[in-house]
């Protein structure tokens, strides 16, 4: 194990998040290779009174994966990915990423529902939940776990599974860090086949009404294998984007399809019937999909989300009046469909409450300038302002930053919150790991 602190010369690109927001300055950062190393930085921490921080892919919007004068147990160099094609299984250490794991199981044809942007680490992207592409076909990442080994507070390996601690694999299917720090993640795989449809279709400003409202009323409905969101964007400088789009506020559509590619091909051509002004949607490998839309490094980063039991046309309006402003080109106002597999999990199955939304709207504000901080997060608050008549108050946590308690406690439910504050209490009951979207443990 490397232990690094602030007079070592990698001090600063171990601290550093993709959230330019977040420059903190933590008293040491452990680097650890194994389930040994993690227990005995825990047990560091404790001795010396340091608050915990744990490190994965470092993609939470909030800098939950860092902290100010603690330790950081960073599990970055667990980076073992093992697919077995057989039994359509993986197991990958805690510091993967969703891109590296996509590359390991393209070749067998094989993924699982990932993050957006392949940067994103897989144990905090899954044990918070996992909304990916393919989830209203594949279920959230959390669906498709089979078990997770982690080191709990008291510097324990344990596993936990359907057989193996089911309390504690029941928390972990949407409740975070909470419970210890993920050393080893096994899933079930999906059939994603050599190739996929997938890509980017857009309209100009003044098609945006007509396209959202067709969009509306075709995705919950959209056939299996098809994943897909609405996105108000700024019109990138690329050859694929007719010069008088460029730099200009245009409606997409992200699209991918995973199955049998006659379905796939009457989907897309649905949508190309509503005449996009640029179309990037072709075969791909999945894994070449999942990094399309990655976001570029020391950008500032505000995200909120909504839930949604449906959008009608008011809703609608709204989040064409805010996606009209975004705050900067590379913000982005998305709207999700959720339905299918999301919704048909048992509603036990898992702690997230509400997971039968039919909507989850998401504003995420990036901005590279300082002084524009101010205007990006109003632009994201602004838009939550407005859309509160219609959402349901659910929330998924991943997607948000830190906005209070009473938030956290609205993506559990209250009875779902107790019991997870009683499996907390189990498993952490002096709160180590509470730098987090907290639970706090049961007295």
């Amino acid at each position: 194990m490397e232990w690094i602190r602030p007079d070592d010369s990698g001090y600063d690109e171990a601290r550093k998040l993709f959230n330019a927001m977040i420059d903190r300055r933590p008293a040491v950062s452990a680097q650890c290779g194994t389930p040994e190393d993690v227990g005995e930085a825990l047990r560091y921490a404790q001795a010396h009174g340091l608050d915990v921080a744990v490190r994965s892919g470092g993609h939470s919007v909030a800098g939950m994966s860092m902290n100010d004068g603690g330790l950081v147990i960073d599990v970055r160099p667990m980076k073992t990915v093992t697919v077995d094609s057989e039994a359509q299984t993986a197991t990958v250490g805690g510091g993967v990423t969703w891109g590296e794991f996509d590359r390991a199981a393209q070749p067998y044809g094989l993924a699982v529902t990932g993050g957006r942007v392949s940067t994103t680490g897989v144990a905090g992207f899954t044990l918070g939940g996992g909304s990916g592409w393919m989830e209203r076909t594949w279920g959230l990442a959390c669906d498709n776990l089979v078990s997770v080994d982690l080191v709990t507070a008291a510097g324990e390996l344990v596993t936990a599974s359907e057989r193996e601690n089911p309390d504690l694999f029941w928390a972990l299917h949407g409740a975070g860090g909470n419970f210890g720090v993920a050393v080893s993640l096994t899933f079930r795989m999906q059939q994603v086949g050599e190739q996929s449809l997938s890509g980017l279709l857009l309209w100009p400003a003044d098609a945006a009404p007509d396209v959202a409202r067709a969009y509306r009323d075709f995705a919950p409905d959209a056939p299996a294998g098809v994943g897909t969101a609405l996105a108000s964007v700024i019109a990138p400088s690329e050859e694929f984007v007719p010069a008088d789009l460029q730099n200009k506020p245009a409606l997409g559509v992200v699209f991918v399809h995973a199955g049998e590619p006659e379905t796939g091909e009457a989907t897309i051509k649905t949508l190309r019937h509503w005449g996009p002004a640029a179309d990037v949607v072709e075969s791909r490998p999945y894994a070449e999909f999942q990094s399309m839309l990655d976001d570029q490094p020391d950008q500032f980063n505000y995200w909120s989300a909504e839930y949604h039991d449906e959008f009608l046309d008011p809703a609608l309006d709204v989040f064409l009046r805010s996606g009209a402003k975004l705050p900067h080109p590379s913000s982005q106002l998305l709207l999700i469909p959720w339905g299918g597999a999301v919704a048909e999990a048992d509603g036990t199955s898992t702690p997230m409450a509400r997971r039968d939304a039919t909507w989850v709207s998401h504003p995420f504000a990036l901005w590279q300038d300082p002084a524009q901080t101010e205007e990006a997060i109003e632009w994201a608050r602004g838009f939550r302002r407005e859309i509160s008549d219609y959402a349901t108050g659910g929330v998924y946590l991943n997607f948000i930053g830190h906005e209070g308690q009473d938030r956290i406690k609205a993506a559990f439910g209250e009875e779902n919150y107790n019991r997870l504050a009683r499996i907390k209490h189990q498993y952490d009951p002096g709160n180590v790991f509470r730098g987090n979207q907290n639970i706090e443990p049961a007295a």
